[in-house]
Formats: structure tokens, sequence, C-alpha cells
């Protein structure tokens, strides 16, 4: 059995397997990667949950307040705080996005490198990630937008049931369906972003085309992408959780012991950030073996060589070919 028809049947386990061996067999690239990206990604999420709760905690508990109706005691608002914690949220999420979008385009890079057996440095890597960020970038944005629309249905949706139904019998129970719908929705939006990503890094089409793209190949295979989403989102949020419980919020443990859990709580979220990554690049590759579509291993290897300024037409007809990374 070749490779490719490997890949076909890999499942949950095989795919963590998988994904596994890619970073123990690479382990100086994909550190050398961490160091630069995937590290800061993850101190600037924990670092955001100490600011925010250092400088923005009573912020935000008046905002809650209003929001809630509740204007006891939130009336004295301090109008530039109330500024300030809008652009350290806004700041905050722009430079998450550019650092997850950069880690992404380089794990995804690296990992079609390792397949096509191409010779890849850091260096390398570097010097390819802004091409592909820019790629990228248009694929978030199309999927920004999907999700934004989705969100604003969703909240017409919330407001006629609160003015037709709320409160009744079958308003209870419509809302718990309504509530099951949206979760299910937001997960399938997630699922195909995270394709789309990798779409976009290896294929000719980006933004609203490697969403369809990721639609496609994604059918025959959710189940092992929601499994993997729940597993790495709920070890993520039991991270922060115990991040913000034991490090921000505990003020009975000594400053050494909660130093010590913070460095471990960066160390877990760094390296689950990174499997994250390989494991979403690693389904793709997978879905388009499960679909049998044909992988050719030249066409990919000068596709990513474009991204170095080498340019290379490629047959719009090939797609992408595997081979047994070399270890």
């Amino acid at each position: 059995m070749d490779r490719e028809q490997e890949l076909q049947f890999l499942g949950f386990f095989g795919i963590f397997k998988e994904s596994f061996k890619i970073i123990s067999s690479w382990r100086k690239i994909f550190g050398q990667i961490t160091l630069a990206l995937v590290i800061p990604l993850s101190a600037l999420s924990l670092a955001h949950i100490v600011i925010s709760d250092l400088l923005f905690s009573n912020v935000t508990n008046d905002i809650g307040n209003r929001l809630v109706g509740n204007t006891q005691g939130s009336t004295d608002v301090n109008s530039s705080k109330v500024a300030t914690f809008l652009l350290f949220e806004a700041a905050y999420f722009i430079s998450l996005l550019i650092l997850s979008l950069l880690a992404t385009a380089a794990v995804v890079y690296t990992i079609a490198c390792i397949y096509t057996a191409k010779e890849i440095t850091f260096k390398k890597v570097m010097s390819a990630v802004p091409r592909v960020w820019k790629r990228l970038a248009v694929t978030f944005l199309w999927s920004f937008a999907v999700a934004f629309v989705y969100n604003v249905v969703a909240g017409v949706i919330l407001f006629l049931w609160a003015r037709f139904l709320g409160g009744t019998g079958v308003g209870l129970i419509l809302i718990v369906i309504l509530a099951v719908a949206y979760l299910i929705g937001i997960v399938y939006i997630t699922i195909v972003w995270d394709l789309a990503s990798v779409v976009s890094v290896l294929e000719e089409v980006y933004g609203i085309k490697s969403m369809m793209k990721s639609r496609a190949l994604i059918k025959g295979k959710m189940g092992v992408a929601v499994a993997f989403l729940i597993l790495l989102s709920i070890c993520i949020a039991g991270i922060e959780f115990v991040f913000e419980a034991f490090v921000v919020n505990d003020e009975f443990l000594s400053l050494g012991i909660r130093i010590v859990v913070g460095i471990l709580c960066c160390l877990l979220l760094f390296m689950l950030v990174l499997f994250g990554l390989v494991v979403q690049t690693v389904i793709y590759f997978v879905c388009k073996s499960y679909h049998h579509e044909s992988i050719d291993r030249p066409s990919l290897t000068a596709h990513l060589e474009a991204y170095l300024g080498n340019y290379v037409h490629l047959n719009p007809a090939k797609d992408v070919q595997l081979s047994e990374p070399p270890v």
C-alpha cells in the first residue's frame, strides 16, 4: 500500500500518531518555528488574561452591568477607560491574528516541504511566510465575513425569540434547539476555516474559493475534524482556566509557585498550539487521499518554490502528491 493509500484510512489515532511523528522527526525546524512564532502567540494569549485583570476588571464589570440593565454603581464609568479598554482589545485581537496567521503559514509550508522531500531550513520558511501570509489573510477575511453574517442572523433570531416566545414552555424548548444548532454551525465554520487555511497555502485558490474547496474536502472526515477541534479547545480552555485561577486570581499561593504554574501553562499551551497546526495540515492530506484526488509531488514542489520567488507555472488540473516524510 503506497503512502497516499495509507493516509486515506487514517482515523483519529492515526492522525494523532502521524502528527506526533512529524514533530518528533523534525524537532529542530519546529523548535525554531515555535521559538519565533508559537511561543509569542501563546504568551500573548496568557498575557492578555493578566493585563485585562490588572487594568480593566472594573471596566468589564461595569460594562457587563450595563448590558444586563443594572445601572446601579455603574453610572460613573470613565469613558476614557472604556475607550482604552476597547483599544487594548482591538490591539490584542490584531496582534493575535497576525501571529496566528504567521504561525499557520510557517507550519503548513514546512510540512509540505517535508512531504515533498524538499530541502527545508528556518531561513527558507521565514522567507516564504510573508507571501503565504497574504493569501491566509484574504481567506481569514472571507471566513470572518461568513462568521459575522452567521452571528447577525443568529442575533436576529434570538431577538425574535425573545420578542414573541421568551419565557413560554415552547420558547424554552426552542431556545435549546437553536443553541445546539448555533454551536454546530460555529464548529462547522471553524473547521472549514482551518482546512481552508491549509488549502490557501498548498493550492492555487484562496479566499472564498478555498472555503468552497475546504467544504468539499472535509466531507467524510468531519467526525475526525470535530473530535480534534473539541479536544484541543477543551485542553486550551483548561490551561487558560488554570492560569487565571492559580496565577492571576489566587492570592494565597506564593509568588514562586504562581510563576512556576504560569511557565507550565505557557509550555503546555504552545505545545498544544503547535500540535493543532500540524494536525490541521495532516487532516488536509488525509482528506485529499480520502477523496482520491490526484496529488502530484512536482506540482507541489513548484508551488512551494513560487513562495521563494522561483515561480514555476502550475497546471491547474494538477494537485499535490505525497511521499513518505523523510526522517
